[in-house]
């Protein structure tokens, strides 16, 4: 039986691997309180950031696609006649 790979379960894994990253980055920056700090911890927050946009890149694939809908029939109108020119009564 081949090993087949649940694609929600793995972006359920990648988003908590993001928050849990973004905190711990958080925490430390908080916690070293010199200006060196944010600088220290940057790579914590690159790695939370780069599993958000894997993330989001998964879950468009699986979007599913509009069903093509038949194009209506439209009358032509004459001149430049749009909504603000439409009679008020």
């Amino acid at each position: 039986m081949p090993f087949r790979f649940d694609r929600s379960l793995g972006r359920t894994v990648l988003f908590s691997f993001a928050v849990v990253t973004f905190v711990i980055g958080t925490y430390q920056t908080v916690l070293q309180n010199d200006k060196n700090a944010l600088r220290d911890n940057y790579w914590l927050f690159m790695l939370s950031f780069s599993c958000v946009m894997l993330y989001r890149y998964l879950g468009r694939e699986q979007a599913p696609e509009p069903s093509a809908k038949p194009a209506s029939a439209k009358k032509a109108s004459r001149g430049n006649a749009g909504p603000k020119s439409a009679k008020r009564k």
